[in-house]
């Protein structure tokens, strides 16, 4: 089995709440996150497929390919947006970076597994010091 990476960024802000909780049990929760006018990061997102290799390209995938698909399906939809409001397969979903990488996921799975590949993890680093990777194991 051969993995293939490829590295995304974009920005993005997003407030981090539960609207059953008050501003107050927010903030206790998830502190300067739950600001109510939000917040924002400019991520780095990693895509990771597995699979073998072709015999006529030589490749696991085109890595132009995986491009194409992650900017048209994804960072098109996150980039300069508010994870809240503007993201349509963010919709209802609390943005935190785990649910921001499982929502991609879903997004991607089904664009990029086939017979001889698929997605393998997705790695977003929200900071420096904060990252999350998902496997698709729930």
């Amino acid at each position: 089995m051969l993995y293939i990476t490829r590295k995304f960024h974009f920005s993005a802000s997003h407030r981090v709440y539960n609207p059953a909780l008050s501003d107050d049990e927010n903030f206790k929760l998830y502190g300067k996150c739950s600001n109510p006018n939000g917040h924002g990061h400019n991520y780095e997102m990693e895509i990771t497929v597995a699979g073998k290799i072709n015999n006529e390209t030589g490749y696991v995938m085109d890595l132009s390919e995986l491009k194409n698909i992650v900017e048209s399906s994804v960072i098109s939809k996150v980039d300069h947006k508010n994870l809240n409001l503007d993201v349509d397969f963010m919709s209802g979903i609390l943005p935190s970076t785990e649910n921001i990488a499982k929502a991609i996921w879903d997004e991607l799975e089904s664009l990029i597994n086939n017979k001889n590949r698929k997605l393998h993890s997705i790695k977003i680093r929200e900071t420096i010091n904060n990252s999350v990777e998902y496997t698709g194991e729930d």
